[in-house]
């Protein structure tokens, strides 16, 4: 499918803002997803061309914080696999899971990640490899429910390193993107073979998206953990806002 150079230019300027809000507190797709749709992609187009953009996102921001030497090294490879496979295996099952009965406790969990993210926190860390294993335990389960449905995916990453591993925000949104690019790109894989990605559309937003997760992840590293948890919560409840009407209509 093609679309115009104008609309394209759009998309590209959406995919831009969302690799920002996502790099912070996750989410951007609750713009971009939208904005394919109002183009005119059929749902599976949809799904597929933006995995296609965000992965370059979620990889931009990851980089960049890498680059500043935010990310945990140790548990990095680990939680890599682990989402990537994760992913993986959400991807299979796909078509076996009623997604609408998902969405009432997708609600729930994003207001409780909302709560989470505002109260106090547990202080000192687990022992490394206790870390290492908790870290693994969080990307695996997220990395299916992101294959299989995905909304909130990088909120709820960031507030499973906060309250289980005893992270700092900007350090949770940081090692948040590692297994937010692996879930990513297993599922541009699966989309890829599938022939669901629309690359001439995908392409160009994700240069907005590499744009937008580079300086997503220098304002978490200029400006610190208060804006990514508030960040996190405005997410949190928009998205409990789309699903509920979602829900309702």
């Amino acid at each position: 499918m093609d679309v115009s150079v104008g609309a394209t230019l759009a998309l590209s300027g959406v995919a831009l803002v969302a690799g920002l809000v996502d790099a912070i507190a996750g989410g951007g797709g609750l713009l971009t997803l939208p904005a394919l749709l109002h183009a005119g992609l059929l749902p599976h187009d949809a799904l597929g061309t933006n995995k296609g953009q965000s992965v370059f996102g979620s990889g931009a921001a990851m980089f960049r914080f890498a680059r500043a030497g935010q990310l945990a090294p140790r548990r990095s490879f680990v939680s890599f696999a682990a989402g990537f496979a994760g992913s993986a295996a959400g991807a299979a099952v796909v078509t076996q899971v009623d997604k609408d009965a998902l969405k009432p406790l997708v609600i729930a969990m994003l207001i409780a990640a909302a709560v989470l993210v505002l109260l106090p926190r547990k202080t000192g860390a687990a022992p490394p490899r206790r870390l290492i294993t908790i870290a693994v335990a969080i990307a695996l389960a997220i990395g299916v429910y992101d294959g299989f449905f995905g909304p909130g995916t990088g909120t709820l990453l960031i507030v499973g390193f906060m309250w289980l591993l005893a992270e700092q925000p900007a350090a949770a949104s940081a090692n948040a993107k590692v297994v937010n690019f692996a879930s990513n790109l297993a599922a541009v894989i699966a989309f890829g073979w599938g022939g669901f990605v629309v690359w001439s559309i995908s392409l160009p937003m994700a240069v907005g998206q590499f744009i937008g997760g580079w300086i997503g992840a220098h304002i978490v590293l200029t400006r610190g953990g208060n804006i990514v948890r508030f960040a996190a919560v405005a997410v949190a409840l928009a998205l409990v806002a789309k699903l509920t009407f979602d829900v309702l209509g």
